[in-house]
């Protein structure tokens, strides 16, 4: 029975203890189901990102190829003897093994970029879960290891640039497979062979060379910090223009050498104090003996190689040239042996107030040089002229942009002494361009760009566009020969005015003045005649005269069809005009000019070869007739200093060219092997040569051709003993008297008038009849009566309607001693 009124009293410990069994069991199976939850979402998320990845790893590089992009190698020009001119690279890299790297650099990037390089497949967990923590604290940290940052610098495209996950899982995913593939080693040596270096420089061994001026093998502990220093950031801490970041960034460097104990605590605290001790040394492009040929050919190698998918700059390419070096190397001295005296020329010219010509040899100038200021009376007579150079400089234009006046910038300009004479000199530094081509197939042999390539890129062979004077001539000549006109054909050198379709008059004058009398064409070209060459040209056509100058070799530059285009009005390049002079020298055969000879892979295979198809010009009568005209030319005529300076005993032929006011000086000297031209004169035409005498080409150019070709026939580079053919004509005049009976019969005749003689060619009918106005012959052969000649004479100066002798002279004589013409007709 129970008792209502005194119950029994519980343990209250004993409610105490179940509720805490109760409490731990509850909270057991609460985080049992947490951990089963959390270990299901971790699965879910490993099979979510597992399958993400797996997602990811098709679309990550394929690394088997890798050390295919590091030996990428850069395409070589090499000349026709197989001597190196050029490395086409889109940047400066040289590849080194890594027993060439000094061990302080790998020690010091393991020690500062990936102190476990050695221990982890790839990636470094611990590293990338501490950059993540760091990273959502707001301290950002890198968490790369050397062999990401590799893959992220050879595969740019593929891994991506966006501070993703997806792009980091990528660089994971490919170091990882990176790891498995290559050594430790072969992973350092392909870091350090295409990390960038700022400057157009990739490679420890090109940035050892531009921050030192060494190679990467004898870098030092300092230096060696100072580039893995970079590497954080290579514009930030760049020693060259922030030294003060870039010597704090290699302390740090060198604490962490410190850390890892690769170097001794003391040595560290006493290289801090030291200076950077950095200097940009730019390395040279590596363009060889021929640098604005290399250049040149480089363009046409880059479109050869889009059209046939290479790529130039890595595919490793052997391009054999045509360039001869010894060739190349005399036109190389010739150029700055002779521009240099010019130069000289120059100087002393416009440094003197007298235009006196002292010399009409170079060396005279060359001892005075130093006597003289030089230009100092160019700027003192044209200071308008050096205003309007300091208005078209960059500097000019910079400190008008920042809001000073003309006039106060000029000022502020001509205070800068450095600016000035730096302008001065550039305007006043005589320039050149030379080239020379093989006429039978159309090979490039020698091209000189400018005086200094590094001084002066612009190529003054293919590249300037000047007016090439008397040297345009030929042309006129040439397309006047192909239309039958011969070279004895007369016209008078006298005032000639020609009117242009636009209306207006041109009046066509010559240095020497007129001579009043006929000359033939061939006279006309010899002696550079302005007068004659522009009649010629009327009678021709300017179209024809055109059709001739695409057909024989100026196949780019505009051609105006003006008739001051005889005279060479029209801008040309220097290229152009000595192929067109390689057109007459083959006889009327065209070929473009060629530069290549062929291309080879890497591993030696041909992959293309190149020659220049011949086509016909113009016919090889006119072309022999047009050679023999411009023998005349360097023998007796404008070119005469060619064989009088130079000694040069060999069949040549060849043109000055000079144009208004001493601009340019041109010549061009042809022989059957090989055919080289020389343009002189400033880059600005507003510069010129002094006086008329120097101002010439027959006495500027034409020193460089004849050094030139004097080194080649030295060396006996060409065949000096090589002859172009001979116009198709009677054989040379072999005149003798005609005996005394026979003049003493005409004498009693009264047939020969005063003023006229009579000479008799040897082992021939035809007779010579020499009189007040020129020549004229009578063939009395071919069937013709033996009278025949005194009736020519007997009618010569008579009136044909009554017989009587007139006061002047017949005017129809005019001709050429190697005519052969029937009588009684005028030479044509």
């Amino acid at each position: 029975m129970v008792d209502n009124e005194n119950p029994q009293k519980q343990d209250p410990q004993h409610f105490s203890g179940d509720r805490k069994h109760s409490r731990s069991r509850a909270f057991f199976w609460y985080l049992l189901k947490l951990t089963a939850a959390f270990l299901i979402l971790l699965t879910a998320a490993a099979i979510v990102a597992g399958a993400y990845i797996a997602k990811l790893v098709p679309h990550t590089p394929d690394v088997d190829g890798m050390f295919d992009i590091q030996s990428a190698k850069p395409s070589v020009l090499l000349s026709a003897n197989g001597t190196h001119l050029a490395t086409f690279g889109r940047v400066q890299q040289e590849l080194v093994p890594l027993d060439r790297v000094s061990p302080w650099v790998i020690r010091a990037l393991i020690a500062t970029e990936d102190h476990r390089f050695y221990a982890h497949q790839g990636v470094d967990i611990s590293r990338t879960l501490s950059a993540v923590v760091h990273t959502v604290l707001g301290q950002a940290q890198g968490g790369s290891t050397i062999t990401q940052q590799l893959v992220r610098n050879m595969f740019p495209e593929e891994i991506g640039r966006a501070r993703t996950v997806d792009r980091k899982l990528r660089e994971m995913i490919t170091a990882i497979k990176v790891e498995r593939m290559y050594t430790k080693d072969q992973i350092l040596e392909t870091y350090l062979n295409t990390v960038p270096f700022l400057y157009n420089v990739v490679g420890i061994e090109m940035a050892a060379r531009t921050y030192y001026d060494k190679p990467a093998s004898a870098l030092g502990v300092l230096e060696s910090a100072t580039l893995v220093g970079m590497l954080k950031g290579t514009s930030y801490y760049n020693p060259i223009s922030n030294p003060d970041r870039a010597r704090t960034r290699r302390n740090v460097v060198l604490g962490q050498l410190v850390k890892h104990g690769l170097l001794d605590a003391a040595q560290a605290d006493a290289l801090r104090a030291e200076p950077l001790q950095a200097r940009l040394n730019r390395q040279p492009e590596p363009l060889g003996d021929a640098p604005h040929f290399a250049v040149y050919v480089r363009r046409q190698l880059l479109e050869w190689a889009e059209q046939n998918d290479y790529n130039l700059y890595t595919d490793g390419l052997v391009i054999t040239s045509t360039i001869d070096d010894k060739l190349q190397e005399a036109a190389t001295d010739a150029v700055e042996r002779q521009s240099a005296a010019l130069q000289a020329v120059a100087d002393v010219e416009w440094g003197r107030s007298t235009a006196r010509v002292i010399s009409h040899g170079p060396k005279a100038y060359k001892a005075m040089r130093k006597k003289v200021e030089p230009f100092r009376y160019f700027w003192d007579e044209r200071a308008g002229l050096l205003d309007a150079f300091i208005r078209e400089s960059p500097e000019y234009k910079k400190v008008v942009a920042r809001g000073k006046s003309d006039r106060a910038a000029l000022a502020q300009l001509k205070t800068d002494s450095e600016f000035m004479e730096r302008l001065r000199e550039g305007k006043t530094r005589l320039e050149a361009g030379f080239v020379a081509i093989e006429p039978d197939t159309g090979e490039v042999k020698a091209w000189v760009g400018s005086r200094d390539f590094q001084r002066d890129q612009f190529d003054h062979v293919a590249q300037a566009e000047r007016q090439p004077g008397s040297t345009f001539k030929p042309i006129v000549y040439g397309a006047a020969l192909e239309q039958g006109f011969r070279p004895d054909r007369i016209y008078p050198d006298g005032q000639v005015e020609i009117r242009a379709d636009d209306g207006s008059i041109w009046r066509p004058t010559d240095m020497s003045g007129y001579s009043g009398r006929m000359m033939t064409m061939r006279e006309g070209l010899v002696y550079s005649k302005n007068t004659i060459t522009a009649q010629v040209m009327q009678d021709v056509g300017v179209h024809h005269v055109i059709d001739m100058a695409r057909a024989m070799g100026v196949t780019q530059s505009r051609l105006d069809p003006v008739p001051s285009l005889s005279l060479g009005s029209s801008p040309v390049t220097l290229l152009e005009m000595v192929s067109t002079y390689a057109t007459i020298a083959q006889v009327g055969e065209y070929r473009k000019p060629v530069v290549i000879r062929k291309i080879a892979d890497r591993d030696g295979k041909v992959l293309a070869e190149f020659h220049s198809e011949a086509r016909r010009a113009m016919s090889e009568d006119a072309a022999v007739e047009l050679i023999d005209m411009l023998r005349g030319v360097v023998r007796q005529g404008t070119g005469t200093a060619v064989r009088e300076r130079f000694n040069l005993v060999a069949d040549i032929a060849g043109k000055t060219g000079t144009t208004q006011n001493n601009t340019d000086g041109w010549f061009i000297l042809m022989h059957p092997d090989l055919v080289a031209g020389a343009w002189i004169g400033f880059n600005d035409p507003r510069v010129t040569m002094r006086s008329d005498y120097w101002g010439q080409g027959g006495h500027n150019a034409i020193l460089l051709v004849g050094d030139f070709f004097r080194g080649t026939f030295k060396e006996k580079l060409i065949d000096a003993k090589a002859k172009f053919p001979q116009p198709k004509r009677p054989p040379p005049l072999m005149a003798t008297s005609p005996d005394k009976d026979w003049i003493d019969q005409l004498k009693q005749e009264d047939m020969i008038p005063p003023g006229y003689g009579v000479v008799q060619r040897n082992g021939s009918e035809t007779t010579i009849v020499v009189g007040p106005n020129g020549v004229q012959t009578v063939d009395r052969g071919r069937g013709r009566s033996d009278d025949a000649l005194d009736r020519f004479l007997n009618g010569m100066e008579r009136d044909p309607a009554t017989g009587t002798r007139s006061s002047g002279s017949s005017g129809d004589s005019a001709g050429s001693a190697g005519g052969d013409m029937d009588f009684p007709g005028p030479v044509r």
